[in-house]
This record gives C-alpha cells, structure tokens and sequence, in this order.
C-alpha cells in the first residue's frame, strides 16, 4: 500500500527527524506531558498486592507482556511508579533493550520498576503518545543519548526534552486511528507465523519419536516393549538403557582439576556449553597448555563423541566432528562414546527426540539446577534397530527435518519483514512523512 505525502513541508530544526509537514509543530516532550507524577508510598500496608512490572516484561512490539502479583511486603524496592490508562511506559535503563509499551485500562494496584519513565499526556493524544514513543527515530534517540557501557541509562528530566513532531490534536487522534488498526493487522499476521512455527516445531519433534520408535515401515510387526509409556516396537528392535549401548561415559574434569586460572591465550582446546548448545565447535576462546593436556587426557574429545550439556542448560547434545581441533570437555559436559553397534548420528538423533528428554527431565532434578550425572544418564532407556536400519532412519529424517527446517526459517523470515514493515508504518506516520489521514 502507498501513501500520499503532505503538500507542503518545513524543516523541523531537529537535524535526524528532517522535514515535517507545514501545519506540525516540533516541541520537547516534556511541553505536551508530564512524567513519574506518582509513586506507591513506603507507608503501604505489608499484605497489600501489587501487580508489579518489570523491564523485561515490556517490548516496544508486543507491550506490557509480563505482570507479577506479589505483596508489597516482598517487591522489590524499584516497585514504586504508579501508571494509570493513556500513560507511556519507557524505559530509562538499559534502553537497548526497548522496553516502551502504552498502558491500556491498567488495574488500579498496576505499578511499575523506577527503571521506567512513566509519561503522562497532557496536550497530546493518549494513543498517538504511544506510537510516538515507540517509533523507531524516538527509540534510537533514547539509546544514542543513554550513557554507560554495560548499563546504558538516561534520566527521565533528559528524555523528556527530545523533541517529537505534534500535529493539531484532530490529526493526531485521526493518525492513531489508523495505525491501531493496520498494527493491529500486522501484529495478527505475526501471530499467525508464530502459531505456524510451533506447530512444525511439534510437527520435527513427532516425525522424530515416531521414527526413532516406530521405525519407518508402517506395516512391520510389532512387539511389546516392556515398557509402559513406550508401547509397542518394531521385531528385531532391542529396548536397553544406555550404559549397554556406550562404550564409556566420561564426566568432565571436577573441583581442581580444571581451573580457569589454568587457562591459556592458545593451546588445546577446552570444550564446554558454548560449543554444544549452538553444535558449533569453532568458537570458544578456552586453551590449556600442552603439560595439563597430557595430564587430562582421559577427557579428551575425538570425532564420533557425543557430548552432553549436563548442568543448566541440561540435555543439549552435540557429535564432535571429523576435524575437531585437540582438546578436553570441561565439567559441564558429559562425553559419550558409542558401542560398535550403535551408529552415532543416529543415537544423537535418539538422544534428542521427546521420548529421551522426558526421561532427562524427569531424572534430572537438582537443588538449584537441572543436572544430568553419569548415573542418571547411564539409565536412561533406549530404542535401538539394526545398525541398518539406524543408517535408514537417520537419513530419512534429516531429509524431513531439513524441509521442516525450511519451513520455520521462512516464517522466522516473514516476521522480520512484518515486523520492519510495522516500525516503518509508525515512523512514516508520526513523523509526516506520509498522509494518512485518507485512509483512516
């Protein structure tokens, strides 16, 4: 769709937001509202409940996303910004992350982290004050003038004197209007998309467990597994816990062993988490020296390996590739070496469908984390077919995943450009570079 444009322009004065339309005008922020007009105060009673938000609950796409009712007695002291229906929420620390949203019919006890600027409108349109806020020119605004490197932040008294383009109260209402409704057909395309996304992620993980279960012939007799939640499998499949089909399970080096003091700039490697959660082996930045190599080489890695996330981020897998450089696995891994039965990109499918997982997670509870040890691992159970038959599998299935693979890139792709084409529409509206007042 294409927009007129105004018929006549002037310069705004403000040399990133250019032109604007002849009848706007160009003022701070701060002329049109007000901000942080209320707090909840200390005297509030112990047992009262607030529905607190917190930075990471907002997005400048999706708006207030996350509400947490907890007493007073235990929010955190920044719960302390009172928001009431029309106010803007912008966040004034760690602005990279964008953490804008309107507040829409908010419940009375809504408060919100002195992290936010809350913005009140006074002499502008509640509605167009938010997509202004949100538009892409304010946004880079903010984190341009947020100062720090790891904790970027502005004061509110400095955000509220960026100047923002204010057309006469009739257009700015007219101008919401219309970016209500097309948002609001867009964010329905990008909701879409994501339903779709999950769907073929049920869709890989079923194709998976039914293959890696059930095999691939539809019409092979079948037997009882022994196993409740299992079912039936194939004749001629063997139903074993894992400790039967590896030739060793090795955990990472523990305690003293492996310090980071003992790290180097080069040398061998040390493999951890941040190798096996992305299957990406040429990163990392972790070297030992040739001398604690030779004394830790029973945690060496070699081509055909599996290796398993076992601490946090616990059941992540990975096989170690053909030209793996020299190095160890560090203690948040788990190494696991295959029986000559067992095909090794077939038991790391095997270990990575739904029917596994389930068992991690069912084993692997810890006190403050979600570990996986030897002994959890060594009994997990395991459908294994003919060394053939694995070959076959795992053929067929990274060709169906691949095309499923396909499909969810095409819908992640899809809402990148719905999700620009949102940001452009705002931009372009708010700041009258296009006339919408037709289309409204």
């Amino acid at each position: 769709m294409s927009f007129p444009h105004y018929e006549k322009y002037k310069d705004s004065g403000v040399e990133w937001l250019g032109e604007v339309p002849q009848e706007w005008e160009v003022k701070p922020v701060k002329t049109v509202c007000t901000y942080n007009d209320e707090v909840l105060d200390d005297s509030t009673p112990a047992d009262y409940d607030i529905d607190y938000v917190e930075i990471s609950g907002v997005s400048a796409d999706r708006g207030i996303m996350e509400v947490t009712t907890v007493p007073f007695c235990a929010a955190p002291s920044r719960a302390r910004r009172r928001v009431k229906d029309g106010d803007v929420i912008v966040s004034t620390v760690r602005t990279y992350l964008r953490a804008i949203a309107p507040v829409v019919k908010p419940a009375d006890n809504m408060i919100v982290s002195t992290g936010f600027a809350v913005v009140r409108p006074r002499s502008v349109h509640p509605a167009f004050l938010g997509h202004l806020l949100r538009s892409e020119f304010m946004i880079s605004s903010v984190i341009s003038r947020s100062v720090g490197v790891s904790y970027p932040a502005i004061n509110a008294s400095d955000l509220v004197l960026l100047k923002v383009p204010l057309p006469p109260l009739p257009e700015q209402q007219t101008i919401a209007a219309f970016l209500d409704r097309e948002t609001g057909k867009i964010d329905a395309l990008v909701a879409e998309q994501e339903r779709l996304i999950e769907l073929l992620k049920e869709k890989r993980q079923a194709v998976i467990s039914h293959a890696v279960t059930k095999g691939l012939n539809p019409d092979a007799p079948m037997k009882d597994s022994g196993i409740e939640w299992l079912g039936e499998v194939p004749e001629g499949w063997e139903v074993k816990r894992l400790k039967a089909l590896a030739n060793s399970i090795k955990a990472g080096p523990f305690g003293s062993a492996l310090t980071k003091d003992m790290y180097v700039s080069e040398g061998y490697r040390v493999y951890g988490q941040e190798q096996v959660i992305p299957g990406d082996f040429t990163v990392g930045d972790y070297f030992i020296n040739h001398e604690k190599f030779t004394d830790l080489q029973q945690y060496q890695v070699a081509p055909g390996d599996i290796l398993i996330s076992c601490v946090g981020t616990f059941g992540k897998i990975a096989i170690v590739p053909n030209d793996i450089e020299p190095g160890i696995i560090n203690p948040r891994l788990l190494r696991v070496r295959c029986a000559e039965s067992v095909f090794a990109e077939y038991f790391t499918t095997l270990l990575r469908s739904d029917v596994v997982f389930e068992q991690f997670s069912f084993l692997s509870r810890g006190g403050t984390m979600d570990i996986i040890n030897i002994g959890i691992l060594s009994e997990i159970f395991l459908v294994l077919p003919p060394l053939e038959e694995q070959t076959a599998i795992t053929t067929f299935l990274d060709c169906e995943t691949a095309r499923i693979d396909t499909l969810t890139g095409e819908a992640y792709k899809a809402i990148g450009l719905l999700k620009e084409r949102r940001s452009a529409l705002i931009s372009a509206a708010v700041t009258g570079k296009i006339d919408v007042r037709g289309n409204a």
